[in-house]
């Protein structure tokens, strides 16, 4: 029940003290973000951090002037794969083989057959993937702050080529998806403090099914 109880207390934070927090409330989030699943284990994204309010400045113009972005603690910046080439998914598959003690070739069928899937796909349908996986680590991260009793406050509100361009992201093979500022709330001036939390209720929000909801094809 405790994670439910984070999951109630927190909201997304609109207004930030500039408090920084602790280094091992941090590490925390971080560890809990790198220990998410993703599609086939490949953590197709990786975690840019920052606290440098010169940097922070700037990305807030490129994230249409919300202030959580520079009155934050750390901001934590997901960044995924754009394709599936053989020579990443093969490295993936290989350091999970050294650390498994088990031989490269151990993957090779599942590594083939899941590159023969994605390539007629084209790389925006992978880039697309990649980021959906991006959305998991994110999610854990948020519940991980939650936990932490730190503030977190998920953002999709950015120009993502610009964010890429601004942290020398083009080239690399990632691109920017999703943004966390953490820190704490100032409650004298964040209007959504004191707002009664609201979600569907759950009998709106969950349905179960059967075979016989189903459609006959």
């Amino acid at each position: 029940m405790a994670l439910l109880d984070d999951l109630k207390w927190r909201y997304a934070t609109k207004k930030m003290n500039g408090q920084m927090v602790p280094q091992e409330k941090l590490d925390y989030i971080l560890e809990a973000a790198r220990l998410a699943p993703s599609s086939s284990g490949l953590q197709q994204y990786k975690i840019l951090v920052t606290s440098d309010k010169a940097l922070l400045e700037k990305i807030k113009g490129i994230a249409y002037h919300q202030n959580q972005i520079t009155d934050c603690s750390h901001l934590l910046i997901w960044a995924a794969w754009d394709g599936y080439s053989e020579e990443r998914v093969t490295n993936v598959f290989n350091n999970m083989m050294d650390a498994r003690n088990l031989p490269h070739e151990t993957m090779d069928a599942y590594k083939n057959s899941l590159l023969s899937l994605y390539a007629p796909l084209g790389q925006e349908w992978q880039a697309h993937h990649a980021a959906k996986q991006s959305y998991i680590s994110f999610a854990m991260a948020i519940a991980a702050a939650a936990e932490q009793k730190v503030d977190a406050t998920p953002i999709e509100g950015f120009i993502p080529e610009k964010l890429d361009e601004l942290l020398n992201l083009k080239g690399t093979g990632f691109r920017s998806t999703v943004i966390l500022p953490i820190g704490y709330r100032e409650e004298e001036n964040d209007w959504l403090v004191n707002m009664k939390k609201f979600r569907l209720p759950k009998e709106e929000f969950i349905t179960e099914i059967t075979i016989n909801d189903a459609a006959d094809i």
